[in-house]
């Protein structure tokens, strides 16, 4: 039998306090595979079996309310292809977390895949299962987590890591874009992508959870003066983006915006723009294979050497090896 014709046993971690996407975001993607497979490769056997595994007794309740019933107990375990572990506060909680912790220790030998959603990560590391590996989680909880676990180097720009038979993902809906390739993995490209465009997400995002970080902050600001300045910076990168621009468009003194922007953002303005410009380059090298200096140009740089110190200072990597650290992933 072709790996491809076999059905594989997909192990979703179920418990109290869980982040309801992180289960059904991935539950959706190899259900969604399910449908297509059926349709293209009707004779083949091949496709995913979904279980859900509670810590918690046979229902439990994520963090949004709402309730879900399992369709077995942890302590009970099922032969598993991928054993996926959600992320959650509930996971966090000292007593749930070693249980966890101590089933992946007792069992992950005998699943081919180990993978976590967002802060599902702490039960891999809490396992010591990520020791000496590379790692990724939720931006928010980074810091945390690489003070509690100093052996695993946390990548945080990252939107899924892929070390060995260990999988992490970063926050809530990168656990969709980690599943895509999971199904990539196993039924090629042709069925990832059309689970992509039923879903209505990429099947392969450009850039890291980064992006993210700044862009959602900026969106997330109450004074109208400073959203509105804040939205038109990210559309004229290239433009002239000095704080004295900057205050005259805001209609303040540069005193007053430098302090609007250490109050909402702890960021200087020339700082802020900065980071702006590098995250929109670092996408714009995965995105496209622009030269250096023409990449500088757009996001406002006069001088390519200019734009590599500051995108070094911010990613701690050159242009060129971001680019090629992310722009693919070559399927294994």
């Amino acid at each position: 039998m072709k790996p491809s014709d076999r059905t594989r046993q997909i192990v979703l971690l179920g418990y109290d306090g869980l982040t309801a996407l992180d289960l059904i975001g991935p539950a959706e993607v190899f259900a969604t595979a399910n449908e297509w497979l059926r349709e293209r490769r009707p004779r083949a056997r091949g496709g995913y079996a979904l279980r859900v595994m509670s810590l918690d007794g046979p229902c439990f309740t994520a963090e949004n309310g709402l309730r879900l019933v399992a369709d077995a107990l942890l302590e009970n375990p099922a032969p598993a292809d991928t054993v996926i572990v959600p992320g959650g506060k509930g996971l966090r909680e000292p007593a749930r977390l070693a249980r966890a912790a101590a089933w992946l220790k007792q069992h992950h030998a005998g699943v081919r895949r180990l993978a976590s959603i967002c802060t599902g990560a702490y039960a891999l590391a809490e396992a010591g299962l990520l020791d000496g590996l590379q790692a990724t989680t939720h931006w928010k909880h980074a810091a945390a987590f690489a003070a509690r676990y100093p052996a695993i180097g946390l990548v945080i720009d990252a939107l899924y890591l892929r070390q060995g038979a260990l999988y992490t993902s970063a926050g809530v809906t990168a656990g969709i874009d980690l599943c895509l390739s999971l199904v990539e993995q196993d039924h090629g490209s042709d069925c990832a992508l059309a689970v992509a465009r039923e879903l209505v997400v990429h099947l392969k995002r450009p850039g890291g959870q980064r992006q993210y970080c700044e862009r959602l902050a900026s969106q997330g600001v109450e004074d109208v003066r400073l959203s509105r300045l804040t939205a038109w910076i990210l559309d004229h990168l290239d433009g002239e983006l000095s704080v004295a621009a900057l205050a005259a468009r805001c209609h303040c003194s540069e005193r007053q915006l430098s302090r609007l922007f250490m109050r909402h953002f702890a960021l200087s303005p020339a700082a802020y723009v900065e980071r702006l410009r590098v995250e929109e380059a670092g996408q714009r090298l995965i995105a496209s294979n622009l030269g250096i200096e023409r990449i500088a140009l757009s996001v406002g740089y006069l001088s390519a050497d200019v734009f590599r110190r500051a995108f070094e200072r911010h990613y701690g990597i050159a242009p060129l090896q971001y680019r090629a650290q992310f722009q693919s992933r070559p399927t294994p």
